[in-house]
Parts: C-alpha cells; structure tokens; sequence
C-alpha cells in the first residue's frame, strides 16, 4: 500500500516534495495545504489527484505521513496536531528557531514513537554516505577536520524570492537554510560539536537577517569545523563542505557533487559526481519508506535536527565558549 501524505506548506521545498512524491511508486499525495491560495493553485498542476484541504487540521485527516515544508515558527504547532493523530512526520529543516520548543517537540515526538526524521537532504544521498564510508575505512587517513564556505551574490536568492521570510532574522537567513546542512554533515562525519566562537554580522535594518557569518566549532577529539558564509559582490553560490585528511579529503560542492584530492586539484570521485537533486530526494523518500516500516535508515533523526538547531541559533546569537 501507498503512503498517504499530506502537505503542508506549497512553497519551492513543498513544491519540490510534492513532484517527487507523486513520481515515487510508495507514495501518494493526498492532501495538500498553503494559506496562499495562488500557491495551492500551482500546486494542484503538478498533483491534479490531490484534495487542496480547508486548513492544515483537516490536511492531516486520513493520511499515514504528514510532510511539513511551511516556515519554521508555525511547524511545531502541525507538529503536534499530527502526533495527537498518531500520524508519522517529516519536518523541513531547521527543526524550529525557538531551542525550548524544539526540545519540547522532540520529547513529544520521542514518547509518542511516531515515526519522525528531518528533511536534511544529503542524509541518504551518494556523497554523504561514500565520504562517511571513507572516513570510516582510512581511506581518507587521519580526519583533520571540516571546512564550510557558503557565498551569495544576493540572499535570498531568485528562485528564493516568493518565500519573503528568509530574509528576515527571525526565521531566516543562510546559517538556517543552508549552514545547517553543512553541520548535521559533519556531525555525521565528526561526531557531536561543540560551539567555539561565532562572528554574524547583521545590516543596519535590524529585522534583517544576516549577511557574514564566521565560526569555529569543534568535536570531542579538537578536531576543526570552520565556517565562512557571506553575501554581496557579483558572483555565483558556492556552497562548499570540505572534509580533510591527512591521506585524502572530500568536497561536497552545490550538496551533491562529490570530488577528490590527495594534494592537487580535487577530481571527481569514484561515486556519481552528477547526482542530481531529483537523485537526492528519491534517495530520502526511499529512506522514509523504511522508516515508515520501522527499518534502518539514514534520515536525520529530530534529535540530530535539535542538535544542530542548538549549534545554528548559538551561531546567529554570536555566542562564544569561555
């Protein structure tokens, strides 16, 4: 049988998830759900069997997996409504922006034993999985650490543009959106991290999220996780996450392409360097089919999304380890 879905929130990752749900054989959108009305509209052409619902509450009626993909504030609170109707959950990252209630959630969540993970989407991807299987077999000989360079001409970006929120400071910003990625990869790699030292740097315009990020954390061995994130200057994103070692080390550029160096140029790997986006989400929707089958998987878990959570929001708060 079909997993039967409910979406909520229609914006570009809602959209995204919804394309690749109804190509999926273990998949079936039944319900879907935006405030924005135009939104739903759009929407509704890519999943014409669909039922657009009065309100997220009736979204969740009748459905196995309830897939959040609206702003972060308002996720908690579907959230729950799912969970008061035994109903499994895939949240959007980040896990929320309020660490309390976060925690909350994820104690609920966890007592409940619903079936949960967080849409970071290079967890079952090729690149995650090979680099964490080279660190694993010495391949890349000793690890050194983890360096993540992230840089925009504008933030948002264009295709980022109906989603107003992400550049406000509030809920959005590129230590969120795309930083966070980045450390639950290298949480994956390293272990559990620590917060050193932050340096964000936030415009005049106070509600404005930020436009430089610098900070260094580190794993219970020392081992370096260093961040350099900036916006402004005509240039192309680069979304960079190298891990080195003392043999070998990976970069994963643009989430997905995976290369190689020994000290020269880094080549492309002996894993798919073109692994598209469309690759990465049916690697997680397969992922969720075992989940929902209580089988192993690869999907983040919502105690890693609150770790990282913890880690992000004590980076945008500039907080610093005495």
């Amino acid at each position: 049988m079909a997993i039967k879905t409910a979406i909520i929130g229609l914006g570009i990752m809602g959209q995204r998830m919804l394309e690749h749900m109804t190509l999926h054989p273990e998949f079936v959108v039944e319900t879907i759900w935006d405030p924005d009305a135009a939104a739903c509209q759009i929407a509704m052409k890519l999943a014409p069997n669909a039922v657009i619902a009065f309100n997220a509450e009736v979204a969740i009626n009748n459905v196995d997996l309830v897939y959040l993909a609206c702003p972060p504030v308002p996720r908690k609170a579907y959230a729950l409504s799912a969970l008061a109707q035994g109903k499994a959950v895939f949240l959007e990252k980040p896990l929320g922006v309020d660490v309390e209630e976060s925690r909350e959630l994820v104690r609920k969540l966890t007592a409940a034993g619903v079936p949960s993970a967080v849409n970071f989407t290079q967890a079952a991807g090729h690149a995650l999985t090979d680099v964490s299987a080279a660190a694993k077999d010495g391949a890349l000989g000793d690890l050194m650490g983890v360096d993540i360079v992230v840089t925009y001409a504008h933030w948002p970006r264009a295709w980022q543009q109906t989603a107003d929120w992400l550049r406000f400071r509030d809920e959005g910003g590129m230590t969120r959106e795309v930083i966070s990625h980045f450390l639950f990869l290298s949480e994956r790699i390293l272990g559990p991290l620590e917060l050193v030292w932050a340096e964000p740097e936030y415009p005049a315009q106070g509600d404005l999220c930020e436009t430089h990020v610098a900070a260094r954390l580190v794993n219970g061995a020392g081992l370096p996780v260093t961040i350099m994130g900036s916006v402004g200057g005509a240039q192309p994103d680069r979304q960079d996450v190298t891990v080195k070692g003392s043999k070998t080390s990976r970069r994963i550029s643009e989430f997905a392409i995976d290369t190689v160096s020994s000290g020269g140029r880094f080549e492309p790997s002996s894993s798919d360097p073109t692994d598209t986006r469309a690759t990465g989400l049916k690697a997680q929707l397969d992922d969720m089919v075992l989940l929902m089958n209580g089988k192993p998987n690869r999907l983040a878990t919502i105690q890693e999304a609150l770790r990282v959570q913890i880690l992000i929001e004590g980076i945008l708060s500039g907080q610093r380890v005495n």
